[in-house]
């Protein structure tokens, strides 16, 4: 797959920045910070790299490999002396540093003063876990000489919570730069790079999370079983291994938490059912994992969205490609790397209908969060579902002023999410009875369906995958 699709947010955001460097900014101060966070291989790095392209300014770009502080230290000179910075042949004579403080001086040395630049350290968290004093490196440099330089500066990391912390008060580099959030491809992006219908589309998404590199090995107009077809049957489809490279750098020496990632992966939702599919774990490790978990952004946890308070926990994966590798592909590689990836796709089929209902329910959600202030009634602000601890009811789409506990409810809905198989008054029946059990709905509390395959009953408004769609336009 050729080209380069979406990302003009983030791209825009980044142009903006430049910019301001040129105009010159704050008297002395031209210079900018921008910290670049997200997933793994949500395509961080090929942002980054399209916009030194349409730029066409002297860079350097430097990635952090984590295998020590020397190696990495001898890294950043080495691409310094071989990058397009003006000044950069000079850097070749300069002695070994043996600390960033000097190395952030050799980099200052060959930056220009009379035009702007631009300096990338990739994966800044793994020289912040071999040396604790990088932080304050950074920011004396950043103070001292490159924010009174043309330069931008962009600092990317895939360890989100560490990334978060950077900026954080108290911390060396606290409120010195932007910080920029780079979220997978949407739904619209995946239906454009591959030219599909709405409703295939975000099939796509939910198989592949919107990860670019996943995407790139999708053929244009594909359909998803032909896709898996092929995906499911070579042991080196990104497909199968970008879930891997993902768990081992998230939790390199961490088996509790990965035990438990997977218990939610197969479905488990409450904390004491993943506690006993994780192997019977102890309520205080198992809190523990869970809080590692949802620190990273790998879970989420929520509660029942109404009028009432409630503690009703659930856990699911929030990462959408995460969820479908740890659902099929995880523990069927030795059956593909066998030569049978067919049974793997079999056992896929199987379990694609109910495993797709509840797997795009947080899209579907996001979705009409978008659409909102459009489409839905006033003052819908969060949409959430609603549950009790014996699911009589479980509404999948409640709208409200806020959340967890809402002053108002503004809307309450379903959704179904199958072919040929619409809305209908069976499904409308049922929608009515579980509103009248929701804490704070009424009867004049309005109702919607979300449904691929239409609607054959009148008296709610109707959201179709093209509307969906659209929130992403």
């Amino acid at each position: 797959m050729d080209g380069f699709v979406g990302r003009r947010i983030e791209l825009g955001v980044l142009e903006q920045l430049l910019a301001a460097v040129r105009e010159g900014g704050r008297v002395g101060r031209p210079g900018r910070a921008v910290s670049v966070r997200g997933r793994r291989r949500v395509g961080k790095s090929r942002l980054v790299e399209e916009f030194l392209e349409r730029a066409d300014v002297p860079h350097v770009y430097f990635t952090a490999v984590g295998s020590s502080m020397a190696n990495d230290l001898s890294g950043f000179v080495h691409e310094v002396a071989v990058s397009s910075l003006p000044e950069a042949a000079q850097v070749a004579g300069f002695a070994e540093p043996q600390t960033w403080d000097a190395a952030f001086g050799v980099l200052a040395a060959a930056l220009p003063a009379d035009r702007p630049s631009v300096v990338v350290i990739d994966e800044l968290p793994y020289l912040v876990r071999e040396d604790e004093t990088v932080e304050g490196a950074l920011q004396k440099a950043f103070d001292r000489t490159l924010s009174k330089l043309p330069v931008l500066l962009i600092l990317i990391g895939s360890d989100v919570a560490m990334m978060e912390r950077l900026n954080t008060y108290g911390r060396p580099f606290y409120q010195r730069g932007t910080e920029l959030v780079v979220p997978p491809l949407s739904p619209a992006d995946v239906a454009a790079m591959l030219d599909l219908p709405a409703a295939d589309a975000f099939d796509a998404f939910l198989v592949t999370g919107g990860l670019p590199l996943i995407l790139e090995e999708w053929p244009r107009g594909a359909g998803l079983w032909d896709y898996l077809d092929h995906a499911l049957r070579s042991p080196t489809s990104a497909l199968l291994v970008s879930g891997e490279r993902v768990l081992s750098a998230e939790f390199p020496a961490a088996a509790q938490p990965q035990k438990v990632l997977q218990a939610i992966g197969c479905g488990e939702r409450t904390f004491g059912s993943i506690g006993r599919a994780a192997g019977g774990l102890h309520a205080t490790s198992l809190q523990r994992s869970l809080e590692e978990l949802t620190s990273r952004r790998v879970v989420a946890a929520e509660r029942p969205l109404s009028t009432k308070p409630s503690k009703e926990t659930r856990y699911r994966v929030d990462d959408s490609y995460l969820r479908f590798w740890l659902s099929f592909v995880g523990s069927a590689i030795p059956t593909i790397e066998r030569g049978r990836g067919d049974l793997v796709v079999e056992s896929v089929r199987r379990g694609w209908t109910s495993w797709r209902g509840r797997a795009i329910e947080p899209v579907i959600r996001e979705a009409l969060w978008r659409i909102a202030d459009d489409r839905l009634p006033a003052n819908t602000n969060v949409i959430g579902g609603y549950w009790t601890r014996t699911n009589n009811p479980e509404i999948d789409l409640v709208g409200a002023d806020r959340a967890p506990v809402a002053d108002n409810l503004t809307m309450v809905g379903s959704t179904k999410w199958l072919e040929k198989k619409p809305f209908d008054a069976r499904d409308l029946a049922s929608l009515i009875t579980h509103r009248a059990q929701l804490p704070g709905a009424d009867e004049d509390t309005p109702l919607i369906a979300v449904s691929r395959s239409g609607c054959a009953v009148d008296g709610l408004q109707v959201f179709t995958p093209d509307d969906l769609l659209s929130a992403w336009g």
